[in-house]
């Protein structure tokens, strides 16, 4: 029997080598964790490479997970049943501290070892992400509290991974449920009731309307105490051994990050433990929220690195009209220019996660409370349409469900949503500069440390801030909160990039990025070398 002639397509992938080498994260890890960073670095690579764990990947996304309320008998259950291809993806997270590594290891650079291990997972699974990014942002909360942190934080910091609710786990995940359906972002306006039964104790009633990642082994989450709006850890399991009174009452049929199961859930008297003070729940809860927002920052930087390799290996691999797809300059063009926004996105991240070391002073910590809600809005704006320009560069295959890109184009806008919308995060911003001047002050600092290097970049830094003073006069402000946020992210890419990219990736990126026209991939400023950025992708 004949079969089709099909040598003229790319060929099949069994392990993505690209994964383990990608340029521009080895030169920032190296750059901010070191040598023993970059080799673990590369080791974790392999791994999440290779053609098994990309199938479980797959597998994870095909087979979702599934919630059983009852048992056979009909007694209560309340489990959420996943694929074992997606115990052994988060499994392998845990065992490489992608959750809670730079706590297990403090020190210099190790936030930044472990969001690149967080990216290499995500990067070709990012459902399990959710309960692995959730778990490591509520390490420094618990960690503010002496009697839950000797109960909780030996299994946190655990590499092992235990699915089963089962007693006597020595690890644990968390989770977190704020939003409730008549609130939403407004979570001050949440009715769940903590009624309190001794000894920080509380029994907690009411209904979640999100809760990912149910069958987390506690969770954070805020309710209404007598004293006000409170947070509280929720154990899924009581110290008798017995099941809490959580109710998963449905999943969520969600666009993308299918592998992760949402949920609504309902408490009926589930008891919890008060965290921090009655009536300071938001105060308690924003270190989680805040670490969630950088790794929502980590996650859609993860999207653009599969992404671009995606694209990347199609094009070199695929000819058309007499030459391979990225001889040909449009599409030269269009690669190095997705390769530009994967490594604004990269070195923004990994500056950003050496912001959150042990060792941060005050000016670290001042410079990321302002530079994580710039870098959540426009990173993760960012990531749908980079992953649908790539998803292009493969013709109708990026369109099939044989190819990543549709899992990648329907996972990024999750990003952008989660823990704060757009509008929010631009009206954080907002707050920050008028009740926080130092956030500024420190954010400015390091803008200034690239003075001199493009006048293009210098130029655009002075217009940003003639705009800061101008909105701060402007009883209108709210309106232009978008502007200012894409400023400011645009100036604290440029500035990184100035300084530790290669001369054509920073000329490039500020010449097509800071001309104030909007940007469609694929259009760079004549005199580009798009070659020399396409070959770093």
């Amino acid at each position: 029997m004949k079969t089709h002639d099909v040598t003229n397509q790319a060929p099949e992938r069994t392990g993505l080598d690209e994964y383990e080498t990608n340029i521009a994260l080895r030169e920032g890890v190296e750059a901010y964790g070191g040598a023993d960073a970059a080799d673990r670095l590369h080791r974790i690579g392999r791994h999440v490479g290779s053609a098994a764990f990309q199938r479980d990947a797959v597998r994870a996304n095909r087979l979702e997970p599934v919630l059983h309320t009852h048992d056979r008998y009909g007694r209560q259950l309340d489990e959420v049943e996943y694929d074992p291809a997606y115990h052994r993806i988060i499994g392998a997270a845990v065992a490489d501290g992608a959750h809670t590594g730079a706590f297990r290891h403090p020190g210099p650079g190790a936030s930044v070892a472990r969001a690149a291990a967080f990216m290499l997972y995500a990067q070709v699974e990012p459902g399990h992400a959710c309960p692995v990014s959730m778990t490591h942002a509520a390490v420094p909360v618990i960690a503010q509290h002496d009697a839950l942190a000797r109960e909780w934080m030996p299994r946190l910091l655990s590499t092992e991974y235990e699915p089963g609710l089962v007693p006597g786990k020595r690890s644990a995940l968390f989770g977190m449920a704020m939003t409730e359906k008549q609130g939403g972002s407004d979570v001050r306006a949440g009715t769940t009731i903590a009624r309190p039964v001794g000894d920080d104790v509380y029994e907690l009633t009411g209904h979640k309307w999100f809760c990912s990642a149910p069958m987390s082994d506690a969770f954070l989450v805020l309710a209404q105490a007598p004293g006000g709006l409170s947070c509280f850890l929720l154990p899924r399991l009581l110290a008798d051994g017995s099941r809490n009174e959580i109710r998963i009452r449905r999943l969520k049929d969600k666009v993308g990050n299918r592998a992760n199961a949402s949920s609504e859930v309902e408490y009926e008297g589930a008891r919890a433990h008060l965290v921090g003070d009655e009536g300071r729940g938001v105060r308690t809860i924003i270190e989680m929220v805040t670490r969630t927002r950088l790794d929502s920052v980590l996650g859609s930087t993860a999207g653009m690195r599969q992404a671009t390799a995606e694209a990347a290996w199609h094009v070199r691999h695929r000819a058309a009209f007499g030459k391979r797809l990225i001889d040909q300059p449009l599409m030269t063009q269009v690669i190095a220019d997705l390769q530009l926004e994967t490594e604004a996105a990269t070195a923004t991240s990994l500056r950003l996660a050496r912001a959150y070391d042990d060792d941060a002073g005050a000016e670290e910590i001042a410079f990321r409370r302002l530079a994580t809600a710039v870098a959540k809005y426009w990173i993760c704006k960012r990531g749908p349409g980079h992953a649908y320009e790539a998803m292009e560069c493969l013709g109708g295959n990026g369109y099939t469900e044989a190819f990543p890109l549709g899992m990648r184009y329907r996972e990024q806008p999750v990003m952008a949503i989660w823990e704060g919308s757009g509008n929010v995060i631009a009206l954080d911003v907002l707050r920050a500069l008028s009740r926080d001047p130092q956030s500024f002050e420190a954010f400015d600092a390091e803008l200034a440390r690239s003075d001199g290097a493009d006048r293009r970049l210098d130029a655009h830094v002075r217009t940003t801030r003639a705009l800061i003073r101008e909105l701060a006069r402007d009883d209108a402000r709210e309106a232009r909160a978008r502007e200012l946020v894409t400023a400011l992210a645009l100036a604290l890419q440029g500035a990184l990039l100035v300084r530790t990219a290669p001369a054509p990736v920073a000329d490039a990126f500020i010449g097509s990025r800071l001309s104030g026209d909007g940007h469609l991939y694929g259009i760079l400023p004549p005199g580009t070398d798009a070659a020399a950025i396409a070959d770093r992708a």
